[in-house]
């Protein structure tokens, strides 16, 4: 079944739509993507790493999961839709975070990621079961520790937790999944 992201302008506004195996390469058009950061009920985030099969940096240690919504799909929807496809379970007290994130990234192989990419906060009510195609691993972290492991080691992490994590913290989200 073909997958397909929203292309959008720079201000951010729907220009079309593509297949979403055909968008991330070498010149990638900018579209629209969001990430998601799950906490438990102790208080500790959902940290993934990224299946060695992943066509961008695969084996790096991430946020609790991203994706795209599909053309005419609200966020939220894909955000649910993203959490059971790849984690297998439900997450609850959705908030936005950052909504205006934006960011682009290249990795070692040349192949680039250029979103708008909201940023999501959640909470889990069970512990999931990643689908091996997206996750090779997971971690219950601590926050604080999360994001000095990311400013030590910021190569083990993707690029959009390394940017995601300071701005989160400093617009109070670090914390918890609520403000």
């Amino acid at each position: 079944m073909t997958e397909f992201v929203v292309l959008v302008s720079e201000e951010g506004q729907p220009i079309g739509s593509a297949d979403k195996a055909t968008v991330h390469t070498t010149d990638t058009p900018l579209h629209l993507a969001f990430s998601c950061h799950v906490f438990n009920e102790a208080g500790e985030v959902l940290v993934t790493r990224r299946a060695l099969a992943k066509k961008t940096w695969p084996g790096v240690w991430t946020n609790s999961f991203c994706g795209h919504p599909a053309p005419e799909e609200a966020p939220e929807d894909a955000l649910q839709r993203r959490a059971r496809q790849e984690l297998g379970f439900v997450v609850t007290d959705v908030r936005s975070a950052l909504p205006d994130f934006r960011y682009r990234a290249v990795d070692a192989s040349g192949v680039v990621e250029y979103e708008i990419c909201p940023v999501f906060v959640a909470r889990a009510i069970n512990e999931p079961l990643p689908e091996p195609d997206e996750v090779c691993e997971f971690a219950w972290v601590e926050p604080h520790a999360l994001l000095a492991a990311v400013e030590a080691t910021p190569w083990a992490f993707s690029p959009w937790i390394t940017l995601q994590l300071p701005a989160l913290r400093d617009a109070g989200f670090l914390l918890s999944a609520t403000r």
